[in-house]
């Protein structure tokens, strides 16, 4: 028992020695001590005031849209007020925001959010339109505020960054403009209303029925809209927007509509741009990147000139001329000769390479077989399509091609 008692005074001096040593040693010398760091909430805590700005741009509640931001940031609260003011004529249908990567800045006080943007019109888009963001945010009290908003690096704008957005609804169509009379946008929405029955008429295969085409306020505005250096698309009336071969949920595309080059152009011009833009519109989720663009583009241009009763001769001058001159194509148009930013006349005799290219087919083959090689082309690669659908190889039908160019341009 006298043992036992000596061993246990022996562990209590020992504890208490041990006890007396810790408490003069410094905390951060102690394995174990050290108190764990709070979690980082940033990205949460970012996310919800995301969430309340997205909610209070849906409600049209301004006061609740605006408070989101940082009480300093003068001039960005002027620049989100006319931005809010701008989209009043826009049918929403949807706006979120999904944060990706935070990045903690100015000791924890700042940070650079990056986000992805998805938002719908109301009625004619299926899926959300996305779009990366960049956010710049500083803490106020206990929470966030956003200093800055833009688009994250070489992502395209959206019209209304550049503008109050003005909004015609036509039978078939959604035209929204920046800088353009509402006049303006009525008579593009009359046109694009004649385009959308013109092409079901053309493509049977399903699809939305309906189109929306974007009219920024200058060329300089549509390269912004595009993501790309204005000047490739000087001459250019119109281009479509929108990703290949998705199926199902499939947002609609834009049409972007080049104030310029469009307005040059007669009402038969006009008519042939939308129809074209629009068929690509309709055909997009049965076009793939195997899909030729000279079949793409030369189907687009056959909806659009199907009824019109034009020579051949007056729908591809440019071929004609060459024709005339003896210089026959030696091959389809490849996808590189349909680069905006190549020679114009050789742009316009890939378009009427493309377009003859067509109407070969469906003299040959019939409209059926246009239609099924198409389809084929977004699933197979080419010399397996003409092959499937028309029993013919590249070869063939090129050298086909080039005698049905010298027939039809020079008759």
């Amino acid at each position: 028992m006298a043992l036992h008692r000596r061993a246990a005074r022996a562990r209590r001096r020992t504890a208490a020695g041990l006890l007396a040593a810790a408490a003069v040693l410094p905390l951060a010398l102690l394995p174990g001590c050290a108190a764990p760091a709070p979690p980082d909430t940033a990205t949460a805590d970012i996310q919800r005031l995301l969430d309340t700005r997205a909610a209070a741009l849906l409600a049209r509640d301004e006061s609740a849209y605006l408070s989101v931001l940082a009480p300093g940031a003068t001039g960005l609260r002027q620049a989100e007020r006319r931005r809010f003011r701008g989209l009043a004529e826009v049918p929403l249908g949807g706006w979120t925001y999904r944060i990706g990567t935070v990045e903690r800045r100015d000791g924890g006080r700042g940070a650079v959010a990056e986000a992805e943007l998805g938002f719908r019109f109301d009625g004619y888009d299926t899926g959300p339109v996305t779009a990366a963001r960049t956010l710049e945010l500083a803490r106020h009290g206990e929470g966030w505020r956003i200093t800055a908003d833009r688009p994250a690096d070489g992502a395209a704008a959206h019209l209304w960054d550049q503008g109050e957005v003005r909004a015609v609804r036509g039978d078939h169509s959604l035209v929204l403009g920046v800088g353009q009379s509402r006049d303006r946008l009525r008579s593009i929405a009359r046109t694009a209303d004649r385009s959308v029955p013109a092409v079901s008429r053309s493509w049977p295969s399903p699809w939305a029925g309906r189109v929306v085409v974007l009219v920024p306020a200058s060329l300089d505005d549509m390269g912004a809209l595009l993501g790309a250096p204005a000047a490739g698309y000087r001459g250019i009336a119109a281009v479509t927007t929108g990703a290949t071969g998705e199926q199902g949920g499939v947002p609609a595309d834009r049409v972007i509509v080049n104030p310029e080059a469009y307005g040059a152009l007669g009402e038969f011009g006009k008519e042939i741009v939308l129809t074209h833009e629009t068929t690509h519109v309709a055909t997009r989720a049965q076009t793939s990147a195997s899909t030729p663009m000279w079949l793409s583009e030369g189907f687009a241009d056959w909806v659009a000139y199907r009824a019109s009763g034009r020579p051949a001769g007056r729908i591809a001058p440019e071929l004609r001329s060459a024709v005339l001159r003896g210089e026959v194509p030696g091959e389809l148009p490849a996808n590189e000769d349909f680069s905006f930013t190549g020679d114009a006349d050789a742009l316009a005799r890939a378009y009427e390479g493309g377009w003859l290219a067509c109407e070969l087919i469906t003299e040959r083959w019939g409209t059926d077989k246009l239609l099924a090689l198409y389809r084929e082309s977004a699933r197979t690669p080419l010399p397996t399509a003409l092959s499937h659908v028309l029993a013919t190889t590249p070869t063939t039908f090129t050298t086909t091609w080039r005698t049905y160019l010298t027939t039809r341009l020079t008759a």
